[in-house]
């Protein structure tokens, strides 16, 4: 099913086992790992499963500020909830003059494996740092954004940016994949018990994952001076993700003196995206501009 986009951004077309037309193809080959057999599929709320070649979906604003976010949308790990999340919040991005790439990744249970959405988002950042002036981005401010299991992504990209993910295939493969800033938005990062009860960390480690595992995939204990400045924002009525998820990753980037500014919500509950007009969180988009702009990030168009 076809989603309709704002006529200035690039126009894609399914087509059954790969990427949409137009987009950018982040593997000049097979993926490493493999990948679902597909066709990919797409629900009619936007909800993407069984992908076959992970791509990025290119926003471009009329004036490009030089600012640039990778966008990495929720669901578990399981499917990936793009028409509710990475969607809107690219359009927010584009009309705020950010160039927004939304990641559409591969799953680790659909034939890539556990590392599968972690090479995709560290392919990702390379491809997007390495293109950097095709689409009039300083390629020092490109930050990632993730929701819920996306957030997790979008986590250990900042935590473990250098980490050897998958041997090189190209040239943009010697450009850094640190994001220059994090947004984590009701973040899924530690799977440690108590707060190892989301379905991400199910499908990521399985039932009964060794302790080791555990901590290999918990984002706030990987934790250092090199992780880049965060934004996280969560409710404390989160019935999916623990609100201990934001409280400890907040305090490990404060024990390692990295700039990091929480928002808690007294009510809201999980999957927001931008936020329900009136609700709580829909004040997110206002606040990350600020602590945005803040940090002098934007610039002008």
């Amino acid at each position: 099913m076809k989603r309709l986009m704002p006529l200035c951004l690039v126009l894609v077309h399914l087509h059954a086992g790969a990427a949409p037309t137009g987009a950018i193809v982040l593997w000049p080959g097979a993926p490493p790992g493999g990948a679902a057999p597909g066709p990919q599929r797409d629900s009619a709320k936007g909800s993407i499963t069984q992908v076959a070649q992970p791509y990025l979906i290119v926003h471009r604003p009329a004036r490009p500020n030089g600012m640039a976010v990778l966008l990495v949308s929720g669901g578990g790990y399981a499917h990936i909830e793009a028409g509710k999340e990475s969607g809107p919040a690219a359009d927010w991005l584009q009309a705020q003059g950010i160039t927004a790439f939304e990641l559409v990744y591969r799953l680790p249970r659909e034939g890539g494996g556990v590392d599968a959405p972690f090479q995709d988002g560290q392919r990702a950042m390379r491809v997007i740092r390495a293109r950097a002036a095709e689409w009039r981005i300083d390629p020092a401010r490109i930050g990632m954004l993730g929701f819920s299991a996306g957030a997790h992504l979008a986590g250990m990209m900042a935590v473990q940016p250098d980490a050897a993910r998958y041997a090189p295939v190209d040239a943009a493969d010697r450009v850094p994949a640190r994001p220059d800033f994090a947004v984590l938005l009701y973040p899924v990062l530690t799977m440690r018990r108590p707060f190892d009860t989301t379905h991400a960390k199910k499908e990521l480690l399985g039932t009964h994952p060794t302790q080791a595992a555990r901590d290999a995939m918990s984002v706030e204990l990987h934790v250092d001076a090199r992780t880049p400045p965060a934004f996280i924002a969560q409710a404390l009525d989160d019935p999916i993700a623990p609100p201990e998820n934001s409280r400890l990753m907040a305090a490990a980037l404060d024990r390692a003196g990295v700039p990091v500014e929480l928002h808690l919500f007294q009510h809201g509950g999980h999957g927001w995206g931008l936020g329900r007009a009136g609700s709580e969180p829909a004040a997110w988009p206002r606040l990350l501009l600020a602590w945005l702009q803040g940090h002098r990030w934007p610039g002008q168009p």
